[in-house]
């Protein structure tokens, strides 16, 4: 009679043997560690949920059309977030043109045609060692690069160079209206005479009866009183004194193209700061997304007669595109929440106009949070938390813009 283990199956007897004796146990510590998982991030969504709800609680009184609209007020009830909006725009969009080209460029560079040797190997890691440098450290080094451009361009309010720019002298008549006087620039101090050309501001009466200037400039023919002054004196009257005397100060009408060195609390300097803060940020990923692209491409590339450019722009970058639009966008939303580079950068917590070119002044939403998180009135916590909404809001629309945009390229790749 044949043993029943000559029947048995020789895999199944395999199987048996290499069968750990403390299986139940791994099954017990898989289960504990899927459990453990389920709970921080249980825990995480609930902490952040928590937090936007209270946010939305709080801060859905301020929300309104006035809010987003209305002029900056050091009152609650007229208070809004019109400027800082602008200028956090202003300054995200010149981070992400300067920062996003040259990053990807570096990293291209770094990747694809240097050749792998101490030197780039000392590149990587000091660009690695800088992603972990405190944004307010870049803060200083705009402060003395960009905005004083260490003391050796004049200053922010007697800059060295100016291009695209017209400069007015500005006298005080006798009636108190500024006057503007063509000059070439801020050394040249013109002496007023019978005749020369100047502007003044017109205004308008309001319905309570107050004067409101409405930012256009007419022409008028300056009068020099030789003798003594009538009664009434009209627009561009100035007696021989005041002709005779320096201009109370000098103003400089700048088009959207303006720029002045050095650049001064601008959001040309602001933007720049920024991008110092994203840059290495923006290298490491785009590092990351080309090693990524298996080799055989390249290979399958070169190996049809293509260089090493033509595989680089035709091959390497467009499939690496979705994962640097990936990194970018986690740059950018890094650099609209700053907030200590801008507030070292000396920038004003009030500003009262919108940026209208690169040399305008601004204040960015987080500083504006900030300023309102300060004040001691609750009023004034409750519009910090309409623009922590208002932020929000402005994050998730440039995450939508880039994830919109890595979308189409990966399906054009595809």
């Amino acid at each position: 009679m044949i043993p029943s283990s000559a029947h048995s199956d020789p895999i199944q007897d395999i199987i048996e043997r290499g069968a750990p004796a403390n299986i139940n146990r791994r099954h017990l510590a898989n289960r504990l560690f899927k459990y453990f998982c389920i709970f921080i991030t249980s825990f995480a969504i609930i902490a952040l949920t928590t937090l936007i709800v209270s946010i939305l609680i709080r801060g859905a009184s301020s929300l309104s059309w006035n809010f987003l609209t209305g002029e900056t007020s050091s009152y609650a009830e007229s208070a809004s977030v019109k400027v800082s909006l602008w200028g956090s725009i202003w300054v995200c969009v010149i981070c992400a043109l300067i920062a996003l080209p040259i990053g990807v460029a570096t990293a291209v560079y770094l990747e694809e045609f240097s050749r792998k040797n101490r030197l780039t190997n000392f590149i990587r890691i000091n660009i690695s060692n800088l992603a972990g440098v405190p944004s307010i450290v870049y803060g200083l080094l705009g402060l003395t690069l960009f905005v004083r451009m260490f003391g050796l361009a004049g200053s922010p309010a007697d800059p060295a160079l100016e291009f695209g720019g017209s400069t007015y002298a500005i006298f005080y008549d006798e009636i108190g209206e500024p006057i503007r006087i063509p000059v070439e620039n801020r050394q040249d101090t013109p002496v007023l005479a019978d005749g020369m050309e100047g502007f003044y501001e017109q205004s308008r009466e309001l319905p309570d009866g107050t004067l409101e200037f409405t930012g256009e400039w007419l022409p008028v023919k300056i009068s020099v009183a030789s003798n003594a002054l009538s009664d009434d004196p009209t627009v561009g009257t100035f007696s021989s004194a005041i002709a005779q005397a320096p201009p109370d100060h000098f103003e400089v009408v700048k088009p959207w193209y303006y720029i002045q060195f050095p650049f001064g609390q601008s959001v040309l300097a602001g933007g720049l700061t920024l991008m110092m803060v994203v840059l290495p940020v923006v290298i490491i990923a785009s590092q990351e997304a080309l090693r990524a692209v298996p080799p055989s491409l390249r290979d399958g590339s070169l190996a049809m007669g293509a260089s090493t450019w033509q595989t680089t722009w035709k091959i390497t970058l467009p499939a690496a595109t979705p994962t640097i639009m990936t990194g970018s966008i986690l740059a950018m939303s890094r650099a609209i929440g700053e907030a200590a580079p801008i507030l070292v950068l000396g920038v004003a917590l009030m500003i009262t106009e919108v940026p209208s070119n690169l040399m305008d002044l601004f204040t960015v939403l987080p500083l504006q949070i900030y300023n309102w998180t300060s004040r001691p009135q609750p009023e004034f916590r409750d519009l910090a938390a309409g623009g922590i909404i208002v932020l929000l809001g402005v994050l998730l629309v440039f995450n939508t813009i880039a994830v919109i945009i890595r979308q189409k390229m990966q399906q054009d790749l595809q």
